[in-house]
């Protein structure tokens, strides 16, 4: 997959908004061209992750290594900071950003002529990174290959930390160099606003079928063949859902929205997002279809919130992804995917008849 063409695109002003369908970025030079030379496949497939690394909490680099290399993939990091622990529930972390460092790792990588299978990107430490990841996809994805961008902003409703509106802005434009992007019901509300103010287009703990449609086909349309999108909140039927959150997922190509309803457990873990993403990257890159990549992420995540919920543990270290580790290598357990209709309602992947 080659980037889309950089289009020049006017910037919006302090108090301006964008018309339906109308672009939200100010300009951003386009990543330089390199042509994708066409090495020998990988004989383990190979991903680049580029994220975070934190030193204590089950977040990002210390989820992805361990879920992709269970799958059978080689993973070749390239941390964009490093952090005592991560974001959540914590205060005084530190975080060394290594923006000064991806261009150096990139040289070198284009150097040896190294080629990915998939590239995996995650929580950014400065607007730049992401020309980072742009470039890395340009130059060092291989033919055929799959770019992932899970567009790290925020969760509940809330603005990370570390994040501005300036690096929302950016991610609208990174997500267009992706074939998936993998954002939770927030960031999907953050990327779809209709100009730099987020609050322009608000989180709402209860969202309609028709109203996340729209978001995704708007999502999709900024350029990602595929968007899958976690923790929608759905009303169906008007009735509120409670506790209750379903992914989304929608294929540009089919016009096809599928849906997976969460089991619910009280409980909010860190990291969670990061391991679906995760592992719907690596079950595509081992050639699953989506349906089945969303029902190994789903149930892997549900599986590990289940062995950690009840161990008195405090929820910011995460899942206790140790204990679950094995079942990656267990067939699907039970399909419950399913192609949403009109109505947000769900249909069975294969009509039966009598």
């Amino acid at each position: 997959m080659g980037l889309p063409p950089f289009k020049k695109v006017k910037s919006l002003g302090k108090g301006e908004g964008a018309g339906e369908g109308e672009p939200f970025l100010r300009s951003f030079p386009p990543v330089q061209a390199f042509p994708r030379s066409l090495a020998m496949r990988n004989p383990v497939p190979r991903i680049a992750a580029i994220h975070d690394m934190s030193g204590f909490g089950r977040t990002s680099l210390t989820v992805a290594i361990p879920i992709l290399s269970c799958m059978g993939i080689q993973v070749c990091p390239m941390p964009t900071a490093v952090l005592s622990t991560h974001t959540v529930e914590f205060t005084d972390y530190t975080l060394c950003d290594l923006t000064p460092e991806l261009g150096g790792i990139l040289d070198h990588w284009e150097r040896l002529g190294l080629h990915f299978d998939g590239v995996y990107s995650g929580f950014m430490a400065s607007p730049e990174q992401m020309d980072s990841v742009a470039r890395c996809i340009r130059n060092c994805l291989a033919p055929g290959g799959l770019a992932v961008v899970d567009p790290v902003l925020g969760d509940n409703g809330i603005l990370d930390p570390t994040m501005t509106p300036e690096m929302v802005e950016k991610m609208r434009w990174l997500i267009s160099c992706a074939d998936i992007i993998t954002p939770n019901i927030t960031e999907a509300c953050l990327l779809t606003g209709r100009s730099f103010n987020p609050c322009d287009e608000p989180f709402t703990p209860r969202i309609s079928p028709e109203e996340i449609k729209g978001r995704l086909r708007r999502l999709s349309a900024m350029g990602p063949q595929t968007v899958v999108a976690t923790s929608v909140p759905l009303l169906e039927g008007g009735r509120d859902p409670g506790h209750n959150a379903s992914v989304i997922a929608y294929e540009r190509d089919e016009d096809r929205f599928w849906r997976i309803d969460c089991a619910y457990i009280p409980a909010h873990y860190p990291g969670t997002g990061d391991t679906v993403s995760s592992v719907l990257t690596g079950s595509l890159i081992q050639g699953d279809s989506l349906s089945i990549a969303l029902d190994r992420a789903v149930q892997f995540v549900t599986l590990g919130i289940r062995a950690t919920f009840g161990q008195g543990l405090p929820s910011r270290e995460g899942i206790l992804l140790e204990r679950i580790l094995g079942s990656l290598f267990a067939p699907v357990s039970a399909c419950k995917c399913r192609i949403m209709d009109g109505d947000g309602c769900c249909n069975p992947v294969i009509p039966f008849e009598d």
